[in-house]
């Protein structure tokens, strides 16, 4: 898998699992643009890839805010040329109220939405005018989608949608878009939001382990690459089975 010169973005990579596909497309040989909300943790994110030997700059952006978006394509193409992959990583997550659909308050529930389904198609409409042939676009969706896990579950059911509708809406232009359901991921924010449930739902599963961000990368660039270049409009669990859980 090539991926030398390769010019990505992927939102939401100042921690976590969007921070490992930032480093794994550095490390790669890619131009990583780290796409994130929060100015610190973004740019200590860019400082670790150029310390370790990568190429790689911060914007900040707000993916549930157009302009932002349209912002940071134009910026990556001034910096860069071209945009060759995006990967949709950003979403209220963990920090995100726990209350189900009869109780959440509808300003917040707007915004939740706002970020976690339409940020992934804000950045898509931002990026693909700037996208060559052979391109390929990876959304972040979650294996919440099928277990009718409230408002989050929704958005990522919606996220799902989304990437169905633009494999279509992107195939005449030679531009692929999967998705990746991570089951539950060692990181932060699963600790914040899910606590010792996540460690419950593990157990139920048959490779029963925690998954890690690395886990994640190794689905992402595979979907990037050209070893999938006849895959479009998919949805990959990355979830130790938890599908299949009892």
């Amino acid at each position: 898998m090539s991926f030398q010169d390769k010019v990505v973005i992927v939102t939401g990579a100042g921690q976590g699992i969007g921070e490992a596909y930032a480093k794994r497309c550095a490390n790669e040989g890619m131009k990583v643009v780290v796409a994130e909300l929060n100015a610190e943790q973004g740019e200590r994110v860019v400082a670790e890839i150029c310390e370790a030997g990568g190429e790689a700059m911060f914007y900040k952006v707000d993916v549930g805010n157009e302009q932002s978006c349209l912002d940071c394509a134009a910026k990556v193409v001034e910096a860069f040329g071209k945009i060759d992959y995006l990967i949709n990583n950003a979403a209220i997550f963990g920090n995100m109220k726990i209350e189900g659909y009869l109780n959440v308050d509808m300003d917040y529930l707007e915004t939740f939405m706002r970020v976690n389904v339409h940020g992934a198609l804000l950045m898509a409409r931002a990026c693909v005018p700037h996208m060559p042939k052979g391109s390929a676009i990876v959304n972040q969706s979650s294996t919440a989608a099928w277990m009718n896990m409230g408002f989050y579950g929704v958005a990522k059911l919606a996220v799902n949608g989304l990437t169905g509708s633009l494999a279509r809406e992107l195939g005449w232009r030679k531009i692929r878009i999967n998705a990746i359901a991570p089951g539950p991921t060692e990181t932060q924010a699963l600790r914040n939001t899910a606590g010792d449930y996540a460690d419950e739902l593990v157990k139920q599963m048959p490779l029963s382990r925690v998954g890690t961000p690395d886990d994640m990368a190794d689905a992402a660039l595979f979907l990037l690459s050209d070893k999938a270049s006849w895959i479009t409009g998919h949805i990959l669990n990355v979830d130790g089975g938890q599908f299949m859980r009892v």
